[in-house]
């Protein structure tokens, strides 16, 4: 794993949280509601815990929807992946229903999370601790040989998770030959799926990470890029959400993740920003193939990951009762797919599992279920908006922290995207890895220019760069 650190000053994150009117507190009868839940019962349900889950997660996490075990069958593999079943702590029509519907998902900041879910449920009762039993929605899915699904089941279970595991961690194991036995088998189902997603057009966008934390008097910054293991995993949770969509298109109700296909110009936009850049195209490759190439740890490589990023647009929730959506596909995973193995941070992901089980088992689809989907589009919505400003506003803050020391340098960066109405261009920066706005009036779409920083603002969030004319 390659990583970068850069130290900053202590930046103060709460005028982004009131910016955003992101919640302090849980109401008192959401609060209350969540503790008794806490200490009820799991109800009827299947018990499963011998089979030897883990978690795999950031080493800090403590909200863990997933746990996996992977084992091998006759002619394939068996995928055994548990999702905490977050309907048996959240009744219909409560307190707590009705704050999580404000809420709609779980907003991460470098300074603190605002959850979904009091973190008694989030944290404690309804995550899929180490060594605790745990009532979980269990999908088990069959795969043949080439990583084709050719089985799947989804029901109520208890289960019992053996180990808390962490990217880095495994990765190690992985490169040592040394894997916990109930994920040894993840790269070599990881890659197959990896494969077939490659085959069908799927794009993965490995998108290096900002993770941010107190230093001492100020922060420590770190890039890092994803492992190879963090891929696989992610595997495992798309293959299911592909197995869900199937499951509700085929049974006529549902809610699924869209986003249409790009536009033809915006693939050669992305074939400019390459050349730019020095990524190599080869002949009839797909973005998708192209991306997989790539080492999202160097800095041209991820200002690529993140222009390919431009070119996949319009992602939304599409709900339908009845026929189905004329456009089902989501373009990233080239297949119908949808949200259902993160229910502890989003909140359409409860629902769509419940919708899952009553079809699969040929029952009757819960009301409180049907009829929240036609609503859920609109709240994921919004409250996607909400979580990308605080992203991005984070970002930008520490960008602009960065830099402000730096004003009238300069700089060398690609132009990936251009405004020629505003004179202005998106350029990405080797060394520091930042991306941000510069004006001109040349700004060459698919070149290599200087840029001079002059702005650098932390109170507007603010980065701005001027293209420099170097003499011959």
């Amino acid at each position: 794993m390659t990583a970068r650190r850069v130290l900053a000053p202590r930046i103060d994150f709460s005028a982004l949280r009131r910016e955003l009117e992101l919640p302090e507190r849980f109401s008192g009868d959401a609060a209350r509601e969540a503790e008794e839940a806490a200490g009820r019962g799991f109800g009827d349900r299947v018990d499963r815990t011998e089979l030897e889950f883990v978690t795999i997660d950031p080493p800090t996490s403590k909200d863990l929807d997933q746990a996996v075990l992977l084992r091998r069958r006759d002619g394939g593999y068996r995928v055994y992946y548990a999702i905490a079943d977050v309907a048996a702590f959240v009744a219909p029509g409560g307190a707590l229903e009705r704050e999580t519907w404000a809420r709609g998902q779980t907003v991460y900041l470098p300074d603190g999370k605002v959850p979904l879910h009091p973190p008694v449920l989030s944290e404690g009762a309804a995550s899929l601790l180490p060594g605790e039993v745990r009532p979980a929605v269990l999908w088990t899915i069959d795969l043949d040989d080439g990583g084709a699904s050719v089985g799947v089941d989804v029901a109520r279970a208890l289960v019992r998770s053996r180990a808390k595991l962490d990217y880095a961690g495994v990765q190690r194991d992985a490169d040592a030959g040394r894997l916990h036995p109930s994920v040894g088998l993840l790269p070599e189902v990881g890659k197959l799926l990896v494969a077939r997603g490659l085959e069908r057009g799927a794009v993965d966008l490995p998108m290096p990470e900002q993770e941010i934390e107190p230093d001492g008097d100020g922060w420590r910054l770190t890039l890092r890029a994803p492992v190879p293991v963090e891929e696989y995993n992610a595997q495992i949770s798309l293959l299911t959400g592909m197995a869900a969509a199937r499951i509700m298109l085929d049974g006529g109700v549902g809610l699924l993740r869209t986003m249409p296909p790009a536009p033809a110009e915006a693939v050669e936009a992305l074939r400019l920003a390459a050349r730019a850049l020095g990524v190599p195209w080869p002949q009839d490759a797909t973005p998708g193939q192209v991306i997989a190439g790539l080492d999202p740890a160097q800095p041209r490589a991820a200002a690529f990951i993140d222009q390919a990023a431009e070119m996949m647009r319009g992602a939304g929730y599409t709900a339908f009762d009845g026929p189905p959506p004329a456009q089902p596909l989501h373009a990233a995973v080239a297949a119908p797919y949808a949200h259902v193995t993160a229910p502890l941070r989003r909140l359409a992901d409860r629902y769509v599992t419940e919708v899952c089980l009553a079809l699969h088992a040929g029952a009757t689809v819960p009301a409180w279920a049907r009829e929240a989907l036609l609503k859920l589009p609109d709240v994921m919505t919004r409250t996607d908006r909400v979580a990308g400003a605080a992203e991005r506003g984070a970002v930008d803050l520490v960008e602009a922290v960065l830099l402000q020391g730096r004003v009238g340098e300069t700089f060398e960066a690609a132009v990936v995207d251009v405004d020629p109405a505003k004179h202005r261009a998106d350029i990405a920066l080797d060394e520091p890895p930042v991306r941000a706005r510069c004006e001109g009036e040349r700004l060459p779409l698919g070149e290599r220019i200087a840029v001079r920083l002059t702005e650098a603002d932390p109170a507007k969030r603010k980065v701005v760069f001027q293209e420099v004319q170097l003499e011959a």
